[in-house]
């Protein structure tokens, strides 16, 4: 991406109709539902998948985790998903069968989950890469943890400076209002930043002002960096 380009917003995490359809309006860029049962966020303990269809916006991502195909087929024509993120340890050759049972226009979202700055996250960093760079659209780089995602902890931006990232990738994992000028530290800047606890009241319930005053203040920074 362009240094002068700003990326796009995804706000995951999402679970009240009222601060979607709001969300929606603001023209965020993505809007992530949270399918696996044992978080805070499961999107479907608040919304059916008949509701998430009815939504109307080309980036509505599902986020699944270790999952079996026929589950994630039949949720993403239910829910009606544009993008699919596969948050867990899915095998190359579960991305090929994945790919064969999904409809051809929805894109696929692999996340690399880091931890320490150390050889073992390099070396898994680098297979990852290699191996998925064919059969997926975009690259999610979020912080490792036992919730898988939305710890709200950062992990060290700057090791993705050591490697190639052969796709257009989402960064996550404690983006804040804090943090996010670091992003200017990046050599491959981010396709889209991705939030989602650090703009909560509480899990699913997010701050919509708070959300309004980042986007303004990003759309700010572009305008600044064209001119």
């Amino acid at each position: 991406m362009n240094r002068n380009q700003q990326p796009k917003i995804k706000v995951c995490g999402l679970t009240q109709l009222n601060q979607i359809h709001e969300l929606i309006s603001m023209e965020t860029d993505f809007l992530g539902f949270i399918f696996y049962e044992k978080s805070p966020r499961y999107v479907l303990d608040r919304l059916s998948l008949e509701e998430i269809l009815k939504i109307g916006h080309p980036g509505k991502t599902g986020v699944f985790v270790n999952d079996g195909i026929e589950k994630i087929t039949d949720i993403t024509e239910k829910a009606g998903l544009k993008l699919i993120q596969l948050h867990g340890d899915e095998s190359e050759d579960f991305l090929i069968e994945l790919k064969q049972k999904l409809q051809p226009d929805v894109t696929l979202i692999k996340v690399i989950r880091i931890g320490n700055n150390d050889d073992e996250t390099r070396e898994k960093i680098k297979c990852t890469l290699n191996s998925y760079r064919s059969l997926v659209n975009y690259f999610l780089f979020d912080t490792d943890g036992k919730a898988f995602g939305g710890t709200g902890k950062q992990f060290d931006w700057t090791l993705l400076n050591e490697f190639k990232i052969p796709l257009p990738y989402f960064l996550s994992g404690g983006i804040s209002e804090e943090n996010i000028e670091n992003i200017c530290l990046l050599n491959q800047q981010p396709f889209a930043i991705d939030i989602n606890s650090k703009f909560e009241l509480k899990p699913g319930d997010k701050d919509l002002e708070k959300i309004k005053k980042f986007i303004s203040k990003e759309s700010q920074r572009d305008d600044l960096t064209k001119n």
